[in-house]
This record gives C-alpha cells, structure tokens and sequence, in this order.
C-alpha cells in the first residue's frame, strides 16, 4: 500500500475524530449534521469551478451512496444521543471493514485468507469489549441499543464506503464528494422543514454558526482525503487503515467528554484496530 494513501488516511481519521467530537457536543444534531452539509458544501464550491464536475458515469453511484449517507446521519444523530462517543464511534467505525470484507466475498468473489479471518476476529473480540465494558467494569447489562445502533451505522459505513471506492476509482475524489454533500441536505431538506420549522433551524445556526462550519469543513475534509486514498489504493486495505480514528475517538470521549468506562473502551479499540491492521496487511 502506497505510505502517501496511509498519510491521507491518518489526517482524515483525525479530522474525522474531531467532527464527531463536535457533533456529540452540538444542540439539536439533526439539524446539526443538515446545516454542516449545507456549509461544507457552500465553502468547498469554488473548487468544482476549479477542477470540475465528476464524470457523468459515477452520477448514479453518487445518488445511491446519499441515500445511505442520509440514513447514516440519521442513525448517528440518534446514537449519538442516546449513548457515549466512545461505544458508538469505535463500534461503529470498527465494524464496518470487517463488513466490507464481507460483501467483498458475497458480491465480488473475493475469498479470505487466513490472515483476513484472523483479523475479523480480533475485531469481533474488540466490539465485544467495548459494548461489553458496562458488565466488566459494572456487572450490569449493557446497552444493548446503543451497541445495534453502532452496529447499524457500520452497515451503512460498509455500504456507502464501497459504493464511493468504486466511483473515485473514475472520477476525481474532491469534487464527487462536494456534490455527494450537496445531495445530502438538498434530498433531506423537505422532511427537515416539515419537523423542525424555519424558527427552529434559523435559531440552531445561529446559535452554533462556527462549531457547524467546522463540523461541514471538517466532514469534507476528511472524506475527500480518505477518498483519494481509495482511488491510489486497494479499497480494502485503505478502508481498513482509515479506521484508526477508533482508538483515537475512544480516548476523546473518556478524556474530553468524561464518558465513564472510558479506558476498558480504549483497550476494545486497540485491539479493533490490531484487527483492522491485521486485515490490512494480511488479509
């Protein structure tokens, strides 16, 4: 794998990191996550202008993958209020190449290797510690919806991830991703509108205008980078490497937000990412 698509994947992991921070500590994140899109969108425009529109080939790649983009910032507005960053991000995130392995098997005749079940049970044993670090540290039950929502936003990270692999591969990463974020908001926005009302958005950008610039910039940022990784790199291997924002995402929410359990947290994510490196270089 080439070093300059692991650099990529490692700034967008941790630009990445630091927009879900920011969302776990926005207002009302529904109207959060469709503002930010609005924003980053608004702020990278000049560049379509500079490289160009994507290829019409991809255009019927990039309207699928925001169907699944919109339900996955809807499933991660929900998990992010109803449980800890530090279950949900690295749950999430950690999951989802082994998921792609999975429809890299179904869909496209890949096999596993050896090397490759390893790693996907490394990272079974991984999620297991952090979903399970309630009944470790605890001996309660743990939070069993929080834990389905993570899971349910990795299927849609492993969805979309592969959808979006395949169009860079034809078309430039930045600008597909620019018009990808414009969709997003613009498909959603009647449903918006009808829930929430114009008094209620205006109120929400207003009273958070710089932390919703940041989280759309920092939302693009991350995406395109890790998308050009994908165009100069196998998709697999690169999906894999990017997700070492677990570990960082684990010790942002148990030192920055204060979420408890956070350090048997940190222990899942680091043996997530053992697994996810494990799928990287042998799988």
């Amino acid at each position: 794998m080439p070093l300059s698509a692991i650099g990529l994947l490692l700034v967008a992991a941790v630009l990445h990191t630091t927009w879900n921070l920011l969302l776990k500590q926005a207002g009302e994140k529904y109207i959060a996550t469709w503002w930010s899109a609005i924003i980053g969108f608004l702020v990278f425009t000049p560049a379509i202008y500079l490289i160009g529109f994507p290829s019409q080939a991809v255009w019927h790649i990039l309207v699928i993958s925001s169907l699944f983009e919109i339900a996955y910032y809807v499933v991660l507005a929900e998990a992010y209020r109803d449980s800890d960053f530090s279950l949900v991000y690295p749950m999430g995130r950690g999951a989802a190449p082994a998921l792609i392995a999975v429809w890299a098997a179904i869909f496209l005749g890949e096999r596993f290797t050896f090397g490759g079940v390893i790693g996907i049970i490394v990272i079974i044993a991984g999620l297991m510690i952090v979903g399970g670090s309630s009944i470790f540290q605890t001996h309660t039950r743990p939070h069993l919806r929080g834990i389905l929502l993570a899971l349910l936003l990795a299927l849609l990270i492993s969805i979309y991830s592969m959808l979006d692999g395949i169009a860079v591969k034809q078309t430039a990463a930045l600008p597909y991703v620019i018009v990808l974020f414009l969709c997003v908001p613009a498909f959603t926005a009647p449903l918006i509108f009808r829930i929430y009302g114009w008094n209620k958005l205006k109120f929400e950008l207003s009273d958070h205008p710089w932390q919703l610039a940041a989280i759309g910039v920092l939302t693009i940022g991350a995406y395109s980078l890790a998308l050009l990784a994908y165009s100069i790199a196998p998709l697999g291997y690169a999906g894999a490497v990017r997700e070492v924002s677990v570990v960082i995402a684990a010790f942002a929410g148990w030192q920055f937000l204060g979420e408890k359990l956070g350090g048997t947290r940190v222990i899942g994510a680091v043996i997530i990412f053992a697994g996810i490196l494990i799928i990287a270089l042998f799988g």
